[in-house]
């Protein structure tokens, strides 16, 4: 792949609909102008990628993304030799791409990846900037516009999967929550369509199920999800039916949590 191609084929062209919930926006262009990688924390749902594909707008810089797995491999980031018309071929894979022609590279929910995996990030998130490739016998110099940043949701995967102190002091971190009522409303209102008095309630009971953490509850509702049931009001279900599919049966299956949890929608829509 080429420099255009590569281009061509990552780089974000339509701005994506973000509002801001503080200084994340300053904070991250400064962290790319100086070359330091970034870690996203922050629960699912909560606008992580969302910010990383506007900043990539913003900036003007391709998105590379790779959503980790327990079988990701060293070989499906940096790339593999292929067969192709009796030819040997080799293919730089999506982190060589990002390092050779200038682009974020970003490796979502990494601790779910392979430890080893993680280890062949380190030389690109020190003062070095360099990509071994061991297959080809390759040093790669970063380009000026690459930069590294991982993901993840420490209250959830923390308890049984943790990135190393290693890997994590290479970075900085921007710690992201879900937004206060007011920009939460005005984000299902923009996702959405629907009128302002429909967003705040649904905000309103998205912070209200959010204290249930902890009490039957493992995670609370996303933006995401409180997005979904406006999409699906918007589409013609009544906002009480869009929280039982979007809301309710998403983020639980025990029967006695679900009956709490619709009782909860119900003082919010039970007459819409």
């Amino acid at each position: 792949m080429e420099s255009k191609e590569f281009e061509e084929l990552f780089r974000i062209r339509e701005e994506p609909n973000y509002i801001s919930q503080g200084e994340e926006i300053r904070l991250f262009e400064a962290a790319f102008r100086s070359h330091i990688p970034v870690i996203l924390k922050g629960p699912t749902g909560c606008g992580k990628t969302r910010f990383l594909e506007y900043m990539s707008f913003r900036l003007g810089v391709p998105l590379v993304t790779v959503s980790c797995h327990e079988d990701l491999t060293a070989s499906d980031l940096t790339g593999r030799y292929l067969f192709i018309e009796n030819e040997t071929v080799w293919q730089d894979g999506p982190l060589s791409l990002a390092v050779r022609y200038g682009g974020i590279c970003y490796l979502d929910e990494i601790v779910e990846a392979r430890k080893d995996t993680t280890v062949v990030i380190h030389s690109l998130t020190d003062d070095r900037r360099m990509l071994f490739i061991e297959r080809t016998d390759e040093m790669v110099k970063a380009h000026e516009n690459f930069m590294m940043v991982l993901s993840y949701n420490p209250g959830y995967q923390s308890v049984v999967k943790e990135l190393k102190q290693s890997t994590k002091q290479r970075f900085v971190n921007l710690v992201f929550s879900y937004p206060d009522e007011k920009t939460e409303a005005r984000i299902i209102e923009s996702e959405t369509g629907i009128d302002r008095e429909l967003s705040e309630k649904l905000a309103e009971l998205g912070l209200r199920l959010r204290k249930l953490k902890g009490y039957g509850l493992d995670e609370g509702v996303s933006t995401r999800l409180l997005v979904y049931a406006g999409r699906l009001i918007r589409s013609g279900l009544s906002p009480l039916d869009a929280c039982r599919l979007a809301i309710v049966h998403s983020i639980t299956d025990a029967e006695d949590i679900v009956e709490s949890l619709e009782d909860t929608v119900k003082l919010y829509f039970g007459n819409l």
